[in-house]
C-alpha cells in the first residue's frame, strides 16, 4: 500500500471470491480491486456532537464509492436529544447508561446490512476516497482488518460542508508520532506481530461482516474511554486476522489527539485502560510481569500419562518454561496437582475456556521432560507470527531435514505447538496452506520412559 506500489499501474479487477494470503501478506493483493464492488455499511458512533456529526455525514455524502452500495448508520449513545440526520441516513438510539461505545458499535452492526463494515466516530470526517480504500482488502480477503489514517485538525469556524480534504491540511494539528512511526517501521502493518493490535484504531476501522461475526463483536464490558478497539483487534489477530494500515484512507478528527488534550486525569485514565487490557491480552509486553491475568497465553494439553509421577515430571518442566500456562492433565492424575491452580482436569470449565482463548496450544501425546526451557519458549513465541503456524517436535526420524530437523512426517511426535491464528485461518478457508508447519528434532525435550526418579530430578543428579 505504499505510494510507490500504488503508482506503478492501474489496479486490476479481481473477481470477488473468498481468498486467503499466507501469514499477514496483504501485499500479495496489491493492485487488485474487487469486482463487483462490495456493499458497505459505515457505522458512526455519536454522543452530543451534532456539529461534528454534520461534518462527518457531509463528508460521507461525498464518497466515491457507489451510493447504491453504501449505507450509513448513526448510533446515538443516549444523548439528551437524539441527533438530526439527513434523509437516507439510518439512526438508531440506545439508552444513556454511561459510556457504551462498544455496545453502540455492536448495535450499528446489527442495524446494518453491508458485506464490509467501516467504523467512524462522529467527530472523524473522511476524505472522498476513504470508503473505497478501506473496503478493498476486506472485500478480497474476508479476514483482512484495515485501519485507516486518522489526522487531526481544528475545524473551529470552518463550515461543516467544506471539503475536509482541503480544510484538514489547512488547519492540521500534530498527529501522534508513535503511531506514524509504528506504521512506518512495520511497513503499514505488513510486518505485524502479537502486539500490533495497539496500532488498530477503532475510529477508523474496517473488516468484513463475516469476520466480525466469526471473532465476535466489541466487548461491552468496556464502559469507559479507550481499550475496546485494542481488545477487539487482539481477539481478531488471534482469530486469524490479516492486519493492514491503509495510508490512502484519510479521515480528519476534529481536535487534538487524546494525548494532546488537557486533562489532569489523563494518566489515571490511561492506567485504567492498561490495567483492564493487561488481564485480557496475555502476550509479553502487555501482560503483567508477576501477576496472572484472566486469559492464558498458552494452553498445554497432556493427553495421557502412565502414572502420576510421569505426569508430574512433565508438567513441572513445562511450567518452568511457560509459567503463565494453563495445563490440562487427565482427570485421574489431577490430585497430585491440587496445590497449583494452573493445572486443571480435562473436564474442567477452565480447560474449555482456555481452549477458546489461548494464543498457542501445546499438545503432548505422552509425558515429556523439557531439558531446555528457552527452546520451548522460543518455539511457542515463533508460531502465529509471519508464516509459521505449527511446530512439530519429533524424535527417531530418519529424514534429512534442514538444519538437522527431520522431514515432515518422519519420526514420532513428541509435542505439537499450534497457533490459534493458524487454526482459525484453516477453519475459515478449509485448508492449511496459509501457514507453514515446521518439523524439528527433539534435541531439547524427550519422552519420559519408564517410571522416573523424582528425587533424582529434584536433587539435580538425574
Amino acid at each position: 500500500m505504499t505510494d510507490e506500489r500504488r503508482d506503478e499501474e492501474a489496479p486490476a479487477r479481481a473477481l470477488r471470491e473468498p481468498r486467503g494470503v499466507p501469514g499477514n501478506r496483504w501485499d500479495l493483493l496489491d493492485g487488485l480491486v474487487p469486482d463487483p464492488l462490495p456493499t458497505v455499511s459505515v457505522v458512526v458512533a455519536h454522543y452530543r456532537q451534532q456539529a461534528e456529526l454534520d461534518r462527518t455525514l457531509a463528508a460521507l455524502a461525498r464518497q466515491d464509492h457507489p451510493a447504491e452500495l453504501l449505507e450509513v448508520v448513526v448510533v446515538d449513545d443516549g444523548s439528551p436529544e437524539a441527533p438530526r440526520v439527513p434523509d437516507g441516513i439510518r439512526l438508531v438510539v440506545q439508552a444513556d447508561e454511561g459510556f457504551r461505545l462498544s455496545a453502540a458499535r455492536n448495535l450499528g452492526v446489527r442495524s446494518s446490512t453491508g458485506e464490509v463494515l467501516c467504523f467512524l466516530d462522529a467527530d472523524t470526517a473522511p476524505e472522498p476516497g476513504w470508503v473505497t480504500a478501506m473496503s478493498r482488502l476486506p472485500a478480497l480477503a474476508p479476514e483482512a482488518v484495515v485501519v485507516g489514517t486518522r489526522r487531526h485538525a481544528d475545524f473551529g469556524g470552518v463550515a461543516v460542508d467544506a471539503p475536509v480534504e482541503q480544510e484538514g491540511p489547512r488547519h492540521e494539528l500534530p498527529a501522534p508520532r508513535w503511531l506514524d512511526d509504528a506504521y512506518r517501521a512495520s511497513r503499514d502493518l505488513l510486518d505485524s506481530d502479537d502486539r500490533s493490535y495497539r496500532h488498530v484504531i477503532g475510529a477508523v476501522l474496517a473488516c468484513s461482516r463475516s469476520f466480525l461475526e466469526a471473532v465476535g463483536g466489541f466487548d461491552e464490558d468496556f464502559t469507559t474511554y479507550g481499550g475496546e478497539d485494542w481488545e477487539w483487534a487482539w481477539r481478531a489477530w488471534r482469530g486469524g486476522a490479516v492486519l493492514a494500515h491503509e495510508p490512502a484512507a484519510v479521515a480528519w478528527h476534529d481536535g487534538p489527539d487524546w494525548a494532546g488534550r488537557d486533562s489532569v486525569d489523563r494518566q489515571r485514565q490511561k492506567n485504567g485502560e492498561t490495567l483492564v487490557l493487561s488481564g485480557l491480552v496475555p502476550v509479553e509486553g502487555s501482560r503483567p510481569r508477576g501477576l496472572r491475568g484472566a486469559t492464558p497465553d498458552v494452553l498445554v494439553r497432556l493427553a495421557a500419562a502412565p502414572s502420576a509421577g510421569t505426569a508430574w515430571l512433565c508438567v513441572d518442566t513445562v511450567l518452568a518454561a511457560l509459567p503463565g500456562s494453563v495445563v490440562v492433565v487427565p482427570d485421574e492424575h489431577l490430585p497430585v496437582f491440587a496445590a497449583d491452580a494452573r493445572v486443571v482436569g480435562a473436564s474442567d470449565e477452565v480447560a474449555a475456556r482456555a481452549t477458546r482463548t489461548a494464543r498457542v496450544t501445546v499438545d503432548l501425546p505422552a509425558p515429556v521432560r523439557v531439558r531446555d526451557a528457552a527452546s520451548l519458549l522460543e518455539a511457542v513465541s515463533s508460531v502465529g507470527v509471519g508464516a509459521l503456524g505449527t511446530v512439530e517436535v519429533t524424535e527417531g526420524s530418519t529424514g534429512d531435514g534442514q538444519d538437522g530437523a527431520p522431514d515432515e512426517g518422519g519420526g514420532t511426535s513428541v509435542l505439537r505447538i499450534r497457533s490459534s491464528r493458524a487454526e482459525a485461518r484453516a477453519r475459515l478457508h478449509g485448508t492449511e496452506e496459509f501457514f507453514e508447519t515446521r518439523c524439528v528434532a527433539a534435541t531439547w525435550c524427550e519422552r519420559v520412559e519408564g517410571e522416573p526418579s523424582l528425587a533424582a530430578y529434584l536433587g539435580g543428579w538425574g
